[in-house]
């Protein structure tokens, strides 16, 4: 999990960002992106692909990441995925959670082949968050912000159900959907628009 750290290193890079971003998929909510630069690799808990880990996992590496790492998060809301599309708008939170870093990385490995309009180098690894610590670690800081975001929006509109789904095409959503309608945060340009 440390490969493509140890070859940015061995180039002279020493402040690398994984970045990762959770949300292109769901019918509502945002898409949110992590970028984490990690500083102690002594971790205890397991690091890995966020959808590989349970909640439990996941919320015990989200702890160490805490504080094993700097780190940065970035959002695109609904009405910014509907404005701008969604590849565009997971760029833009990819870039937000870079700039929220606090400090100019060296270099970037980014999960997917997305590129960011930024000035550092980049380097883009398919299913990077199996591949990458730093990448796995920016899937579990971007899954557990958005995750715990959602949950707020359930106490919002507690009919739709989004502490069970998360805003992902369900049939317990689309059912909800169909009941009671668009909710403020759904997406209106994906495919739900047929239920309104």
């Amino acid at each position: 999990m440390l490969h493509h750290e140890k070859r940015a290193r061995k180039k002279g890079f020493e402040l690398i960002a994984g970045i990762d971003e959770v949300g292109r998929g769901p019918l509502a909510g945002p898409v949110v992106a992590s970028a984490v630069i990690i500083t102690d690799l002594n971790f205890i808990h397991e690091i890995n692909d966020s959808k590989q880990l349970s909640p439990k996992k996941r919320n015990l590496a989200y702890s160490e990441i805490l504080n094993n790492a700097i780190i940065g998060i970035g959002m695109a809301g609904e009405d910014v995925v509907d404005a701008m599309n969604i590849r565009r708008a997971t760029i833009l939170a990819m870039e937000k959670a870079v700039m929220n870093l606090g400090i100019k990385p060296d270099f970037l490995l980014i999960d997917g082949r997305i590129k960011l309009n930024l000035p550092y180098p980049q380097k883009h690894i398919i299913r990077g968050d199996s591949k990458s610590l730093s990448i796995a670690a920016a899937s579990i800081i971007a899954k557990v912000t958005r995750d715990t975001l959602m949950m707020t929006y359930h106490s919002i509109y507690p009919k739709y159900r989004f502490d069970l789904h998360k805003g992902y095409g369900t049939k317990t959503h689309m059912k909800r959907i169909v009941k009671h309608g668009l909710s403020p945060i759904h997406r209106k340009t994906f495919k739900i628009k047929v239920l309104r």
